[in-house]
């Protein structure tokens, strides 16, 4: 079994979301690191046949490359959208905002530690996705925040209702998380467990992913 930080829960839920992704096109993973992640995907696109999955993550070696450098050359669609680097809000951010034009209608965007402690990757999530009329059914499963890139109707009211519901345990995180640098100690412990329960992440089933994507 190929070692890693991603839990088994949000392994299955990845593998999953890509597999059931309605769009055309490749699947990138920004952060690869032991390549947990990467074996899923893989696998389940290799045996479904949807399309190439291309990794990046600079490992600290100087043939590798970092995702920026990536994105000077990109011109491919894209269906499936995994970021897991830079958990920094600029890192974050970034990535989003560099292959956000290279989504295709229908394509899933995840994002891994949203709803841990690391304040960028979770505001960015929050400011960029769930606030964003660009995408439509959105949900977390363990630490993973996603969402579906559907420009034509994100600002449907279904959609809205549903991602600022999400918003509202999520953005009270921010400022936790910010404080959690040193680890969750007394108040920000409390607030943390208050919070992070009312942003529903438990098990997602492939049924009820299948209903998400294609509503």
């Amino acid at each position: 079994m190929t070692s890693g930080y991603l839990s088994e829960r949000e392994a299955r839920f990845l593998m999953a979301a890509a597999a059931l992704a309605p769009a055309q096109g490749k699947n990138l993973e920004i952060g690869s690191f032991k390549g947990r992640s990467t074996v899923g995907l893989a696998y389940v696109t290799r045996e479904l046949g949807l399309g190439t999955v291309v990794a990046v993550d600079p490992h600290t070696s100087p043939e590798r490359v970092y995702s920026h450098e990536l994105a000077r050359e990109w011109k491919d669609s894209i269906r499936f959208l995994w970021i897991d680097g830079d958990h920094t809000y600029e890192g974050a951010k970034a990535d989003l905002d560099m292959f956000k034009p290279y989504l295709v209608d229908g394509a899933i965007v995840a994002m891994h530690d949203v709803l841990g402690t690391f304040e960028g990757a979770l505001r960015v999530f929050v400011e960029e996705v769930l606030d964003s009329d660009d995408f439509g059914p959105a949900g977390f499963s363990g630490s993973i925040g996603w969402a579906q890139y559907r420009p034509r109707d994100g600002r449907a009211a279904r959609f809205r209702r549903r991602r600022r519901l999400l918003a509202v345990p999520a953005r009270r995180l921010i400022p936790i998380a910010r404080r959690a640098d040193r680890g969750l100690h007394g108040w920000n412990k409390f607030l943390y467990k208050l919070w992070r329960p009312l942003a529903p992440h438990g098990d997602v089933s492939v049924a009820q992913m299948a209903r998400f994507v294609t509503e």
